[in-house]
């Protein structure tokens, strides 16, 4: 008799499928079938239902009652609530943040941004965003707010960014002229500087600016689709 195969844990589970989730493998608005889950991952129901539950709690998928899971659906209404609650949600932790950091804060932060530079942004070919950088990029941006002290917004935070990570994977889309690195340089030296005004207005102009572009690719996929401003 062949030997048996052990089933996978849910914390590996959750890695799997939230990578795939954001590297596009499940497309925006795809129906997530437990058998294929299952035989995918090596799973059993339970795990890959915990997983998708706790998936949904990070807005990456979505639950309907009697429909199940899907892939969260991507659209520029939604896009541009996301930006908004990220920006306000971020400003306050980020203020938070400047007035509580001490020493250690701003050794991890340095330390953030020294390898998020030092992490080459593209990878492959045709060219994308590669894994490592948005590791380093999400370390940059979750330790700028790590000493705010309130566990509730870095929460709210966590979601967020997870949601955005979402929007930048699915669009893979260049950015020529912008220069990222320089904002998160200035967005470092305001945090440093203890100027919490600056370091909000950086952040704000950061957020947006990636939306922007973003929701430009959203409109050229659904031409049809109007939202008022």
């Amino acid at each position: 008799m062949p030997p048996t195969r052990p089933r996978a844990s849910t914390e590996d589970v959750h890695a799997l499928l939230r990578a795939d989730v954001l590297a596009g493998v499940h497309e925006p608005g795809s129906k997530l079938k437990f058998a294929a889950l299952c035989q995918r991952y090596g799973a059993s129901v339970s795990v890959v239902r915990e997983v998708l539950s706790r998936l949904a709690e990070q807005g990456l998928v979505t639950s309907e009652p009697r429909v199940g899971f899907r892939v969260r659906s991507v659209s520029i209404a939604d896009l541009r609530e996301l930006t908004s609650a990220r920006i306000d949600v971020e400003s306050l932790a980020l203020r938070a943040a400047i007035e509580r950091g001490e020493m250690d804060w701003e050794s991890d932060l340095v330390a953030a941004h020294h390898r998020l530079e030092r992490t080459p942004l593209l990878t492959g070919e045709p060219p994308r965003v590669s894994d490592e950088w948005e590791r380093a990029h999400a370390t940059f941006h979750s330790t700028l707010l790590a000493a705010c002290g309130n566990a509730w917004l870095l929460a709210f935070a966590c979601t967020l960014r997870d949601a955005a990570e979402f929007y930048r994977r699915w669009s893979q889309t260049q950015e020529p002229g912008r220069n990222v690195a320089a904002e998160h340089r200035g967005l470092l030296q305001a945090a440093l500087d203890r100027e919490p005004d600056s370091a909000v207005q950086r952040l704000r102009e950061h957020y947006q600016r990636t939306a922007d572009i973003l929701e430009a690719a959203l409109a050229a996929t659904a031409p049809t689709e109007t939202v008022p401003r």
